[in-house]
C-alpha cells in the first residue's frame, strides 16, 4: 500500500449496517433502549466492521458511519449555532429514485465548532480498535463547510435566517472557516491523521439544471464556486503537515438514488484550486462525464482517487474494463498520482444502498485486486 493516504485501494467511508444495528436504532427512537445501550450495540457493530475491513485487505479503516443517520446532517447539527429540524415540505433536494427522509439543518445563531462534538468521541473509539495493530489507518469523514453554505444560500426554501444573523455574508464565510479550522485542530488532537470532507456542493454547482435555477435567483454559480474554494483553502491553511485531508465529490447517494448529473468541467478549475491532499471523484457512469476536466489538476503532491466501481448496484464490474479506464485517466494524471475506490459509500444514509453485504465486500475485493495488479506499492 502507499504509505501516505489516500491509499491505492481506498474507500469513501460508509458501509451497510447489520440488521441488529438497524433494530437497535429503531428501539432507541421508540424509547425502548437508552442512548448508552444503543452505543454498546454500535460499538459491537463497529468492532465487527473493523475486522471485516481488515479481512478484506484494506489498510484504511472507517467506522462505516454506523453512529449516524445521515452522512452530513448528524455532524452539522452538532455544531454551535445550527439545529436539525423536520421540514414540512420534505428534504429540499429531489432524489432520482427513493425520496430522502424529511430532515435537514438550519443556522439559528453564529456558527462555531463544538469542543464537545460527539464525533470526536466516535473517532477516538475507531482509532483505538482500528490502529491497535499498527498496520492500519483510521479515517474520519465529515461534511465540507460548503455544505452549510449550499443549504443556507443556494438550496434554501426562503426561510433561511443567515441574512439576519450575518448581514455581511463575509462574516458567514469567515465563521465557516474558523469552525472548520477548529474542527481540524480537534481531530488532530484526537489522533486523526486522515480526514475527509464529503461534499455534494460541487456536483450541485456542476449540474446544468441547478446552474439555471441559481441564475434565476441571480446567483452566479462560477462566483460561488470560487468562494467555496476560498473557504476550503482558508480552513486548510493551518493543517498540520503530517495530516492528510481529502475530499469526496458526490452526486447524491440515498438508497441507490442520486441527485445531480453532469461532468466536472464547470467546476474543475475551482475544485482543483483547493489544497486537498486527495480528490475522490465519482466516475462510475455517464452522468460523471469524461476525464478531460482532470487537465485542471495541478497538485503533484495530491492524488486523484477514481471512483470507477459503483456502490449503488450489486453487479460486479469487469476488471479489464476498470483497468482500461484507469489507463485512460493517465492521459491527464500520472499513474503514480492515481488511486481506486468505490464511487461513493455503501450507505450514505442509514437505510443503505440496494445491494447485499456480500456484494459490498465483493466490490472491495475487486478494487483491492485491481490495485494490486496496477500499482507495485499497493
Amino acid at each position: 500500500m502507499a504509505i501516505r493516504p489516500p491509499f491505492r485501494s481506498d474507500v469513501v467511508g460508509s458501509y451497510l449496517r447489520p440488521d441488529y444495528l438497524h433494530q437497535a436504532r429503531k428501539d432507541f427512537r421508540a424509547g425502548h433502549i437508552s442512548k448508552e445501550e444503543l452505543a454498546r450495540v454500535e460499538d459491537c457493530a463497529i468492532n465487527e466492521l473493523v475486522e471485516q475491513q481488515k479481512a478484506a485487505g484494506l489498510k484504511v479503516i472507517t467506522d462505516g458511519e454506523f453512529r449516524r443517520g445521515f452522512w452530513h446532517l448528524d455532524f452539522i447539527e452538532s455544531l454551535n449555532g445550527i439545529e436539525g429540524f423536520v421540514p414540512t415540505q420534505g428534504y429540499n433536494q429531489k432524489f432520482h429514485g427513493k425520496a430522502a427522509p424529511s430532515y435537514n439543518i438550519r443556522v439559528i445563531d453564529q456558527i462555531s465548532f463544538n469542543a464537545n462534538h460527539p464525533f470526536l468521541t466516535h473517532f477516538a473509539y475507531l482509532k483505538k480498535v482500528a490502529e491497535a495493530d499498527g498496520q492500519h489507518t483510521a479515517k474520519a469523514t465529515i461534511p465540507s463547510p460548503t455544505m452549510i453554505l449550499r443549504q443556507e444560500l443556494l438550496a434554501n426554501d426562503g426561510s433561511s435566517k443567515v441574512a439576519e444573523i450575518y448581514p455581511d455574508l463575509a462574516d458567514f464565510y469567515a465563521d465557516l472557516v474558523t469552525t472548520y479550522k477548529d474542527a481540524i485542530r480537534a481531530y488532530y488532537a484526537a489522533g486523526c491523521r486522515y480526514l475527509q470532507f464529503d461534499d455534494t456542493n460541487w456536483a450541485f454547482l456542476a449540474d446544468a439544471n441547478k446552474r439555471e435555477e441559481l441564475k434565476a435567483k441571480e446567483i452566479d454559480a462560477d462566483s460561488i464556486a470560487e468562494i467555496c474554494a476560498q473557504i476550503i483553502n482558508d480552513a486548510l491553511c493551518d493543517k498540520p503537515s503530517d495530516m492528510v485531508i481529502t475530499t469526496h465529490v458526490c452526486r447524491g447517494n440515498h438508497a441507490s438514488s442520486w441527485l445531480f448529473s453532469g461532468g466536472y468541467e464547470p467546476i474543475a478549475q475551482a475544485l482543483f484550486a483547493t489544497n486537498y491532499d486527495g480528490y475522490f471523484l465519482e466516475y462510475d457512469n455517464d452522468r460523471a462525464g469524461d476525464f478531460a476536466p482532470l487537465r485542471h489538476w495541478h497538485h503533484n503532491s495530491s492524488r486523484i482517487v477514481l471512483g470507477l466501481v459503483t456502490s449503488k448496484f450489486p453487479e460486479l464490474e469487469d476488471k479489464d474494463l476498470i483497468k482500461a479506464r484507469i489507463k485512460e485517466a493517465t492521459e491527464y494524471v500520472p499513474l503514480a498520482n492515481l488511486c481506486l475506490s468505490p464511487q461513493c459509500g455503501f450507505a450514505s444514509t442509514e437505510e443503505g444502498n440496494k445491494l447485499s453485504v456480500d456484494d459490498q465486500w465483493n466490490k472491495i475485493r475487486l478494487i483491492n485486486d485491481i490495485a494490486a495488479d496496477i500499482w507495485k506499492d499497493a
